[in-house]
């Protein structure tokens, strides 16, 4: 596997460290790629960047056997189609980070002290001092939503502007953020407590348009939104209507694609750059230089540690890694949103106890939205240690009959209690959730949508619940309604047609008085 071909633009440090390590490389950034892809056949390896690797490129080379990727995400490669074809991906976390973490500083100074207005003024002549007072950053309190590596290197470098550090993530321990010198609290919070709200979450299906009118509606004014997250976690049209009340600054680098032409927030952003975040010659060496080192400790000493799509072993069913995920994302939304998880327990029942590693990925992935569930096992450790989540499998006593099943805890803040329990398991080729918490034998396949209401029992509350989901137009497809007599409480767990808004589900939270309404979504 000595064949690499880099079809585009990256340092020369790759090129030169491969070919002292006895690679043969071309690096080729002007050749249009499928015609590249035709002339060197032999290729066994490509090192891309934001190229789109699909399946028919990956079908032409009939050598190819690894995908780098100089960067972090590879949403732009089809990873499932490189497994089919046992080509391996991989990525190279944190390359960008730093960059992206500074260029947060630069947008937020740049809005403060009017760089780009009072350049444009100056080279037309003008002397508009007084227009362009500023504001200084130290001393200012900063809400960071999304405590990842970007985020905890933003902490990192605000710390000599002495700013107040606040901060939310539905993963962190507040240990962990307390070490960064991040105070953790709620997002409404950060929002009405912070000068600036900078963003560092990924684009989920629950997390579009998140920051939305109710969060602009705590902002203060003067407070200034950083976005060089994703485009899509910023609802454009409430940030319209916001700014049109209060003075809300924006600052923005992310778009819905990455291309000229008219951009949708050109209205609303105060500094707006064109997705700059990891373009650094320092980004850019790190990544070409960390893409290199991997590429030659696979090929020399088989290191797996980056590739993004490890095959699960063949005996291995995969529904049992869906099981694991679905599972501990039931957990999660379960547990809440806003409350941090400090410690996971999991238990492998029957003959899935070999393959506990391979579950690992899956189930940091269903609690939360920027870890892959294809990651690497290693990777998954990294992250949790990054977050500061303790992460234990439990020795398991088979003789319970729970055959071929898992349970995953979540423990929640400081204190040694279990907030939510679930267990798990396949039957007719189908997952089901069996047991969340003291309520057994429940038996509902997690998939599609559905609504789970904890409350006291007692007589009228299902009917509350159903006439409150009619009323909202959501049919019912299937209602569970376990009982735990030593606490008298009950759980509705009921599958719906369509995804249950969270306001309706608050609407039935008041209603019957529920300690817990929680609509979950799954594919």
């Amino acid at each position: 596997m000595k064949n690499v071909l880099i079809p585009t633009k990256l340092n020369p440090v790759a090129k030169e460290m491969l070919e002292e390590n006895g690679f043969n490389v071309i690096a080729d950034s002007e050749t249009p790629q499928e015609e590249l892809f035709k002339q060197h056949q032999e290729t066994d390896v490509l090192i891309v960047r934001s190229n789109k690797i699909d399946a028919d490129a990956i079908d032409s080379l009939p050598n190819l056997k690894l995908i780098v990727r100089a960067g972090a995400g590879y949403n732009t490669i089809d990873i499932k189609h490189a497994r089919r074809q046992s080509v391996d991906v991989m990525n190279t976390p944190g390359a960008n980070s730093n960059a992206v973490a500074e260029e947060v500083l630069a947008l937020m100074l740049a809005h403060y002290r009017h760089i780009v207005p009072a350049d444009q003024s100056v080279r037309s002549g003008k002397w508009e001092k007084k227009q362009f007072m500023g504001r200084e950053l130290t001393g200012k309190t900063v809400g960071i939503i999304g405590l990842g590596n970007i985020g905890q290197l933003v902490a990192r470098r605000l710390s000599g502007f002495e700013c107040n550090l606040i901060g939310y993530d539905p993963v962190i321990s507040h240990s962990r953020a307390r070490d960064i010198g991040v105070k953790c609290m709620s997002m409404e919070e950060v929002f009405s407590q912070a000068d600036f709200v900078t963003l560092h979450i990924p684009e989920t299906e629950e997390t579009q348009g998140i920051v939305n009118k109710e969060l602009f509606d705590c902002m203060k004014d003067g407070a200034v939104l950083v976005n060089c997250a994703r485009a899509g976690i910023v609802n454009e049209d409430d940030l319209r209507e916001a700014k049109k009340d209060k003075d809300i600054g924006f600052c923005n680098d992310v778009y819905a694609k990455d291309e000229a032409g008219e951009k949708s927030v050109a209205d609303i952003a105060d500094v707006m750059l064109p997705h700059l975040g990891a373009s650094t010659v320092e980004a850019n060496a790190n990544a070409a230089r960390r893409a290199a080192k991997q590429l030659i400790d696979y090929a020399e000493h088989g290191v797996t540690k980056f590739v993004v799509n490890l095959a699960a072993p063949h005996d291995l069913d995969e529904i049992y890694q869906e099981l694991a995920y679905q599972v501990a994302f039931l957990a999660r939304r379960y547990l809440g949103r806003k409350r941090s998880v400090r410690h996971i327990e999991a238990s492998f029942y029957g003959d899935l106890q070999e393959y506990a590693d391979w579950f690992k990925s899956p189930i940091v992935a269903g609690i939360s939205a920027d870890f892959d569930a294809l990651n690497d096992p290693h990777e998954a450790d990294e992250y949790l240690e990054e977050k500061g989540v303790s992460y234990e499998v439990r020795n398991v006593d088979d003789s319970k009959g729970y055959g071929n099943s898992m349970t995953i805890d979540l423990l929640e803040g400081e204190d040694d209690i279990r907030d939510i329990s679930i267990r798990g398991t396949v039957t007719e080729g189908k997952t089901k959730i069996a047991r969340i918490n003291q309520f057994d034998e429940i038996y509902f396949e997690p998939t599609g949508h559905s609504l789970l209401v904890l409350y006291k029992d007692r007589p009228g509350v299902l009917a509350n619940i159903t006439r409150i989901l009619a009323d909202a137009d959501i049919n019912i497809i299937d209602i569970r309604a376990p009982q735990d007599e030593s606490s008298s409480n009950s759980m509705a767990v009921v599958k719906t047609d369509k995804k249950v808004p969270s306001d309706v589900a608050e609407k039935i939270k008041e209603a019957v008085d529920a300690e817990v309404s929680v609509p979950i979504s799954l594919k």
